[in-house]
């Protein structure tokens, strides 16, 4: 994942505008409440300002550049002592009736962001308190928050963008499936899964429940020709949403729980999740790394398990993998088939359940990506 950028409207949003819509004296300097915690909390999750601001006329007679110049430095100063640092600065001077492409909603003065592939601007956000912001996220193909009297406060805006926002939605059509899988991950919910398959619905319960986060999958699938389509495009969809509710994982115990021996391996193996089921065990390591690899041992006794095939229980976690990033390492042992089935998400789903929970904003890598 690439750079996430804020781009930040100045007055109104920033600093409280006045009525002539100038802040050209040093009394008119006001910062608007909350803005310098937001600012930090979302400094904290990875994002990179950029401050983007028209001011009409600047330069001219109506707006001399020095009456601009003083306050200007002096909130910089202000963000600056208390730890908000821009990436730049960028000030459109014309005026409205100009029709210039770099006055906002124009991307004029942003075209180098849009070029540059190492910006994610698909995670990335315009803050403002006008409409014309709203626009800009627009054309620049991001998230827009609209300040009072619009319906966001700062705080609310940095909740949404490190905190409630684990969220995502895919839809996934082919000529042989039509998914749509949404999760949040900071949720708990009763899981809704309408596959047509009733026990690989009860198997998808199993992952909501175990992993404690709300999911809920819709598929019809081409079952007339048999069940594979649906599990294998399921797993597909499934792990892609996982993996853009993620984000860039900061805060993320990436590894998942240690219930064997009580304790996370210091040697930097993937932690291990142990569950037993009758006379079942399974057992699953997870690693949200980014890297999808996929590891199983073990043999069902019998071909079905409720009309699932019990060969797609571990194409489901593969596929599931070659979408999430997910790294894992699944076993299971056993006499009875549905135990075991079963187990083997139970154990995926505790394993992700702990690797998932988020604590913090650090990054789990040394690499500074996952």
């Amino acid at each position: 994942m690439g750079t996430r950028i804020l781009f930040i409207d100045r007055d109104g949003t920033l600093i409280e505008e006045p009525a002539d819509q100038q802040i050209d004296r040093y009394e008119k300097l006001r910062l608007v409440p909350g803005a310098i915690p937001a600012l930090l909390k979302l400094r904290e999750a990875g994002f990179e300002f950029v401050m983007v601001t028209n001011q009409d006329g600047l330069g001219t007679a109506s707006f001399p550049r020095e009456d601009f110049q003083g306050p200007q430095a002096l909130l910089m100063q202000i963000l600056e002592s208390q730890g908000v640092g821009f990436r730049e600065v960028l000030v459109d001077e014309s005026f409205e009736h100009e029709n210039r492409p770099t006055r906002k909603p124009g991307v004029g003065l942003l075209l180098h962001y849009l070029r540059d592939r190492g910006i994610d601007l698909a995670n990335s956000a315009v803050i403002g308190d006008r409409d014309t912001d709203l626009q800009l996220a627009d054309n620049l193909g991001c998230r827009g928050f609209k300040l009072a009297p619009g319906p966001w406060t700062w705080a609310a805006i940095a909740e949404e963008l490190t905190g409630a926002g684990r969220r995502a939605v895919v839809e996934r059509s082919t000529r042989e499936t039509r998914i749509r899988v949404a999760v949040d991950l900071d949720r708990v919910a009763t899981t809704r899964a309408r596959t047509g398959l009733g026990f690989f619905d009860h198997m998808l319960e199993q992952i909501g429940k175990h992993a404690g986060i709300a999911l809920e999958v819709d598929c019809e699938g081409d079952l007339e020709v048999d069940e594979h389509h649906t599990v294998e495009d399921t797993a597909l969809a499934l792990g892609e949403a996982l993996k853009r509710a993620l984000g860039d994982k900061r805060g993320i115990g990436r590894y998942g729980s240690a219930a064997d021996d009580g304790q996370a391996g210091s040697d930097g193996l993937q932690a291990r999740f142990v569950l037993p089921m009758d006379e079942t065990l399974a057992s699953a390591a997870v690693d949200f790394s980014g890297r999808p690899y996929f590891v199983f041992e073990g043999a069902f006794p019998r071909e079905q398990v409720g009309g699932l095939p019990t060969e797609l229980v571990p194409h489901f976690f593969r596929s599931l993998c070659e979408t999430a990033g997910l790294n894992l390492h699944l076993q299971v042992r056993g006499e009875n088939a549905h135990h075991m089935v079963e187990a083997c998400f139970k154990a995926t789903a505790r394993a992700m359940r702990a690797a998932l929970a988020r604590s913090g904003s650090d990054l789990p890598s040394t690499k500074g990506s996952l």
